[in-house]
C-alpha cells in the first residue's frame, strides 16, 4: 500500500507525490513545430526534381533532372546529325529549302506525337493514331463533305478523330478494357472503314482552300508547319502549367493515390484518349492537304513513329513522366535521320532497322539507370 507522506514529524521529511499518480500523469506536450519560411521567387525557380532551373528551365518543367539531361543528349544528338549532313551532303543539307523540308516532315508526326505524350504519361498507349489519320483523311474528303466547303471538311476531320478517341477513352476508362487491346481492335476497324468508304481508292481534293493548308507558305514555310508548333505550344501549356496536365502526371504516376486525392481517374483517362484523337483529326488535315488526297492507306504505322519519338524524348511508357519538349526533339531526330538518308540514297529498310535500334538503345538505358521515375 503507497502512502502519501506529507510533511510527516515522525520521518521529519517534505510531502512527495503518489508514484500511481505519477504513473497517469500527461506528458508533457511538445513544441510546436516552426513556421516554414514562405516561398521566395528563388524557390519558385527549381523545378519538380529540384534542380535550379537555367533561363531555359521552363521548358524542362516535369522533367527533372534525369529528364534534362535526357533532352541535352537529343540536342548533341541533333548537332551530331547536322555535322554527319554537313560532312556527306553540305551542299544540298545545309539549305533553307531542307531545313523546311525536315519541319514538313515532322510536322504531321509532330501533332500526333503531342497527343501521344499525353496518353503515355497517363499510363496509356494509343496504337489507333494512324487508322484514325486514314479515317478523318477518307470522310473529310467524299464529295458530300467536301460539297459543304473548307468549313465542313476541317468540322468532318476533327469530330471523326474526336469520337473515336472518345470511343478509345470509354471503353478502356469505364469499359475496364486494356488500352493495347482496345486501340488495336479500333485501329483495325477504321482502316477497315475507310477503305469501306473510299473503296480503296484515293479521293482527290477539290476545295482550293483546304489546299492552301499546305500550299501558302509565309517567310518561306508552309502554313501546316505552324500549324504543328501552335500544337506544340498548346500542348506545352496544358502540360506544365494546368491543372489538366498535374492531373494527368499524378494519374499515369500513381493512380490509386489520384483517385484518393479526389481525381476522377477514369474520366481523366477518357479525356486523355479525347485529347489524342483530336491531335489525328489536325494531323490528318495537314497530310490530306500536303497529299492534295484522302486515302485509305494515310498514316500507316504512324503510331509506330509517334511511340517512338515519345520514347527517345524520355517519356516512361510505364507512365507518370514526360515532357512535351523531349518528344519533340524526338521527332527531330528522326526526321533528320530520315532526311539524311534519303539525300544518301540509302535504302528504306536500313531506316527501319536504324530507327529499331536507337529504340531500344533508349530503352535500356531507361531501365538500366538512366530515367528513373521522381519520387513524390
Amino acid at each position: 500500500m503507497n502512502r502519501d507522506v506529507r510533511d510527516d514529524p515522525a520521518t521529519n521529511l517534505p510531502a512527495t507525490e503518489d508514484p500511481a499518480a505519477d504513473a497517469t500523469t500527461d506528458p508533457p506536450k511538445p513544441l510546436p513545430p516552426k513556421p516554414l519560411p514562405p516561398a521566395s521567387a528563388d524557390d519558385a525557380e527549381r523545378d519538380v526534381g529540384g534542380a535550379r532551373r537555367g533561363p531555359l528551365g521552363f521548358l524542362f518543367a516535369h522533367a527533372g533532372a534525369s529528364g534534362a539531361r535526357q533532352h541535352i543528349a537529343l540536342l548533341v544528338a541533333l548537332a551530331l546529325l547536322f555535322v554527319i549532313g554537313l560532312t556527306t551532303k553540305g551542299d544540298r543539307f545545309a539549305t533553307s529549302s531542307n531545313m523546311v523540308t525536315i519541319l514538313s516532315l515532322a510536322a504531321v508526326v509532330g501533332v500526333i506525337t503531342v497527343g501521344m505524350t499525353f496518353v503515355i504519361i497517363g499510363g496509356g498507349i494509343d496504337l489507333s493514331v494512324g487508322a484514325l489519320i486514314a479515317l478523318s483523311s477518307v470522310w473529310s474528303t467524299t464529295v458530300a463533305t467536301q460539297d459543304t466547303g473548307l468549313f465542313g471538311m476541317l468540322f468532318t476531320a476533327i469530330v471523326v478523330g474526336v469520337v473515336c478517341g472518345l470511343l478509345n477513352g470509354v471503353l478502356i476508362a469505364f469499359g475496364g478494357l486494356v488500352a493495347f487491346i482496345v486501340t488495336l481492335a479500333v485501329s483495325v476497324s477504321a482502316r477497315g472503314l475507310a477503305e469501306q468508304i473510299s473503296d480503296r481508292k484515293s479521293q482527290l481534293v477539290k476545295v482550293d482552300g483546304f489546299l492552301r493548308i499546305a500550299e501558302d507558305k509565309y517567310f518561306g514555310i508552309p502554313m501546316h508547319v505552324y500549324l504543328f508548333l501552335v500544337v506544340v505550344v498548346v500542348g506545352w501549356i496544358v502540360l506544365n502549367r494546368t491543372t489538366f496536365g498535374r492531373r494527368t502526371f499524378a494519374v499515369g504516376g500513381n493512380p490509386e493515390a489520384a483517385r484518393l486525392a479526389g481525381i476522377n481517374v477514369r474520366l481523366h483517362t477518357c479525356l486523355l484518349y479525347v485529347v489524342s484523337g483530336l491531335c489525328c483529326g489536325i494531323a490528318s488535315i495537314m497530310l490530306t492537304a500536303q497529299a492534295n488526297t484522302g486515302a485509305s492507306t494515310h498514316g500507316q504505322l504512324y503510331e509506330l513513329d509517334a511511340i517512338a519519338a515519345v520514347v527517345i524524348g524520355g517519356t516512361l511508357l510505364t507512365g507518370g513522366f514526360g515532357s512535351v519538349v523531349g518528344s519533340i526533339l524526338g521527332v527531330l531526330v528522326f526526321t533528320t535521320i530520315q532526311d539524311l538518308f534519303i539525300l544518301n540514297n540509302l535504302a528504306s529498310p536500313i531506316q527501319q532497322i536504324a530507327k529499331g535500334l536507337i529504340i531500344l538503345a533508349v530503352l535500356l538505358i531507361q531501365r538500366w539507370g538512366g530515367i528513373r521515375r521522381l519520387p513524390a
